[in-house]
């Protein structure tokens, strides 16, 4: 059973036709890329994906549940995490409760038990700050946990706001563009940080991604968007060798 099967998705704004017949199958474990030039869909994609768009057209399937049409925090709870290409993190919360953020849909307690401090509020506290320190560890900002999110550097905070995604235990991990902003050194510890997470979490990944070095250096297949419609489709080097790849996205 496929981790993620998306089949006909679409969409329009204003009657133009964003995505249209978007098809994808990702199989459990495996690093997928969603490359396009500018304006292709491939936000629109994970914003249907997430919930953030309801589609008008075709089906979304998460580890064989559907899922189309949910709500965000549905979505989120039931298996699919994402980044932003412009990172989003709370960014006066320290990094430790940025993480114990994505930590709560998982340890709930009342907003009574909250106000009152009663003692399964201290127990899911103790709980969450345990877990999100050893998050913390595996991509080295545990010594930092303290720090404002935003006094972070830049390359810190993209593996924060990655930390705080995992902090949700998803099934699929949605990575929007992750190297932007990056410099060579950044992008070259991205692609082991992603790797890693692959092994360490068991994780399916879907990543937007311009840099092609990255991509060709880490997913095993590539599906290619062109005005919201899939170009072409399939292991990675036979993707970046298509010539239609070449004219849409290389611009040659």
């Amino acid at each position: 059973m496929a981790m993620l099967d998306v089949k006909n998705l679409g969409i329009s704004f204003g009657g133009l036709k964003a995505v249209d017949n978007f098809n994808v199958t990702i199989e459990k474990g495996e690093l997928y890329g969603l490359i396009g030039p500018n304006g292709a869909g491939k936000t629109t994609v994970f914003n249907l994906l997430t919930g953030v768009y309801k589609p008008d057209m075709g089906s979304i399937c998460l580890d064989g549940k559907n899922i189309t049409g949910r709500k965000t925090i549905e979505i989120n709870q039931d298996g699919i995490a994402r980044t932003f290409q412009n990172i989003r993190l709370f960014k006066e919360l320290s990094v430790l409760d940025n993480v114990k953020a994505g930590l709560h849909n998982h340890h709930p307690y009342s907003t009574l038990e909250g106000i009152f401090r009663l003692p399964r509020y201290y127990k899911m506290e103790r709980e969450m700050n345990d877990q999100a320190m050893e998050l913390l560890k595996v991509f080295d900002l545990d010594g930092e946990y303290d720090y404002k999110a935003s006094n972070l550097p830049y390359g810190k905070q993209r593996k924060l706001e990655i930390a705080r995604a995992l902090a949700t235990d998803p099934k699929l991990l949605l990575l929007d563009e992750p190297a932007a902003g990056m410099n060579p050194n950044e992008t070259a510890e991205l692609m082991e940080t992603i790797r890693f997470v692959r092994e360490k979490f068991d994780m399916t990944i879907l990543l937007i991604e311009h840099d092609m070095k990255l991509v060709s250096g880490i997913c095993e297949k590539l599906t290619v968007l062109n005005f919201g419609q899939v170009l072409t489709q399939g292991d990675t080097s036979n993707v970046l060798n298509d010539k239609r790849v070449i004219t849409a996205y290389l611009g040659e």
